[in-house]
């Protein structure tokens, strides 16, 4: 029987016939797995678990359930959405190699990508993130990995994914997407034949802004080169992480829907606000790659960025610090409303961020969208008083 997301979602992992009925597996704390003859201890690594750093119930659980709503092969938790990308590249990246990253990647990432594989020896080149099939022109016969994020971080350009992944595969160069925004509820990378997906579960999969988890999944040909990434790193996720991520799993096709409907409609009344200079949510069509969102995606999410006129920081910190609902923060996916202030230009390198004013990412929580709105009406009238 296929069974579509929403009920893959709300049973995938559980196993209550193994757990006294208990519909979600219970957190393993688990570091110690004891044999019970030699003849099981010979059978390692090719028994279901044998030390907590290398698998548990909980993160089968997890990983099962990660697996199935990205029709992936298999998938392998980590501590937080910053480990699975660097688990991702590590997979493959190796001195002497050639690595490529879209510009517009998360903050962290990039930073990870110049005092991490650099220092090892990693040639890390950036591309502007709307380049589509021209990417071919930027191959090398050492290139490895094309890494995409869409929508970017913080300026939210939708790549051509499919032109990207194409001129990959015909050069036999792997591909590898962040998903965070998405999810595989609004996106499939495997679909589209991108061989790995990595997402921070940290942000929608958990939901609630209380457990750091990452997790990246991959097609067959893929999935050793990450396993083993992923142990020779150490890597390995908190039981409780595990149990509060797979919780997430049973609500995120609930969830997302009011996520998107709400952000859809605020950001339709703020780009009618004179303070605003333009809006960056892929599902509008004044977001670079918006035609890219149509056709690649089934839906959005609820965080978008605008730019602002104002380029005073004595004037945001006036709007901001007046917020009533929405609250600073560096995350997002969770149920409460955010906004982080942020100039992207300084981290462009392959491709320059023209934009002077201000740019606000903004997280659209759970709350009431008439609130949210008034929180932000009030604090743009202070913007501009």
């Amino acid at each position: 029987m296929k069974k579509k997301p929403n009920t893959i979602l709300t049973h995938a992992g559980s196993k209550p016939a193994e757990y006294h009925g208990a519909v979600n597996v219970p957190p393993h704390r688990m570091s110690t797995i004891v044999f019970n003859t030699y003849a099981e201890f010979e059978k390692v690594p090719n028994v279901p678990f044998s030390y907590g750093r290398a698998g548990t119930p909980t993160s089968a659980a997890f990983e099962e359930g990660i697996a199935q709503i990205e029709g992936a092969y298999r998938s392998v938790s980590t501590p937080s959405g910053l480990s699975a990308i660097l688990t991702a590249l590590l997979a493959f990246a190796k001195q002497g190699d050639h690595l490529l990253l879209t510009d517009n990647c998360y903050g962290p990432a990039r930073k990870t990508s110049e005092e991490v594989l650099r220092r090892f020896g990693v040639d890390v080149e950036y591309y502007p993130p709307m380049i589509g099939a021209d990417i071919a022109k930027l191959f090398r016969p050492n290139t490895k990995l094309v890494f995409m994020e869409a929508p970017g971080s913080l300026t939210f350009e939708v790549q051509d994914i499919g032109a990207i992944t194409d001129a990959a595969k015909k050069a036999g160069i792997r591909t590898a997407i962040d998903n965070s925004w998405a999810t595989p509820l609004f996106f499939r990378p495997m679909d589209l034949g991108i061989d790995i997906s990595v997402m921070a579960a940290t942000k929608y999969i958990g939901g609630h802004s209380d457990a750091m988890l990452g997790v990246v999944s991959a097609n067959e040909d893929s999935w050793p080169h990450i396993k083993r990434a992923a142990l020779m790193l150490g890597l390995c996720a908190g039981s409780e992480e595990l149990y509060l991520g797979t919780r997430g799993l049973r609500t995120l096709h609930v969830r997302l829907p009011h996520h998107q409907k709400s952000a859809l409609e605020i950001g339709a009344w703020l780009q009618q606000q004179k303070a605003v200079k333009r809006l960056l949510h892929p599902a509008f069509p004044s977001c670079p790659g918006h035609e890219n969102w149509k056709k690649y995606f089934t839906g959005s999410t609820g965080t978008f960025s605008v730019i602002l006129h104002e380029t005073r920081r004595e004037k945001i910190a006036k709007m901001l610090d007046g917020m009533q609902i929405f609250r600073m923060g560096f995350s997002w996916g969770g149920f409460e409303s955010l906004l982080f202030p942020e100039q992207p230009k300084p981290s462009r390198t392959a491709s320059a961020w023209e934009e002077t004013g201000f740019s606000l990412r903004i997280h659209i929580g759970l709350e009431d969208a008439e609130d949210l709105k008034a929180d932000l009406d009030a604090g743009l009238k202070r913007l501009e008083g």
